[in-house]
């Protein structure tokens, strides 16, 4: 079993303790988004002007968009990693038919190959025998 971390950060000028079993720059990295969330927000006007719950609130909602956001990405991505996957393995039994079919015409070359010398064999030993029954008469 891990054991659990616990690192001083501060968010919104004010220092926590955050612990847990992730490493001090996991937990680093989470403290420095919900500060740069804080900070996003403390530059507009009209932020300046909400109570601390509201505050709070726009924040939480904030953050929660960002995770669906990250979420639907995912699900986009692993969708289209789906999608690839799939093409590859079409391409794949494509490419393996083509092999098949390039094997059986290169065998069927090399068949007519041989007819052909064969076929130029016999035309050879014909003609011989032709000029042989020629010079006979």
């Amino acid at each position: 079993m891990s054991k659990i971390n616990d690192i001083d950060v501060i968010i919104n000028n004010k220092r926590y303790t955050l612990s847990g079993y992730e490493s001090e720059e996991y937990l680093q990295r989470v403290a420095s988004y919900i500060n740069n969330k804080h900070n996003e927000f403390k530059n507009k006007d009209a932020y300046k002007f909400m109570d601390s719950d509201l505050k709070n609130i726009l924040i939480q909602i904030n953050i929660a968009d960002d995770y669906h956001k990250a979420k639907d990405k995912i699900k986009e991505i692993e969708e289209e990693c789906n999608q690839k996957s799939n093409e590859i393995f079409d391409l794949k039994h494509e490419l393996i038919a083509v092999q098949t079919k390039l094997s059986a015409a290169e065998k069927e070359i090399e068949s007519l190959k041989h007819e052909l010398n064969e076929s130029q064999k016999k035309i050879i030993r014909l003609e011989t025998e032709l000029q042989e029954a020629e010079k006979k008469r």
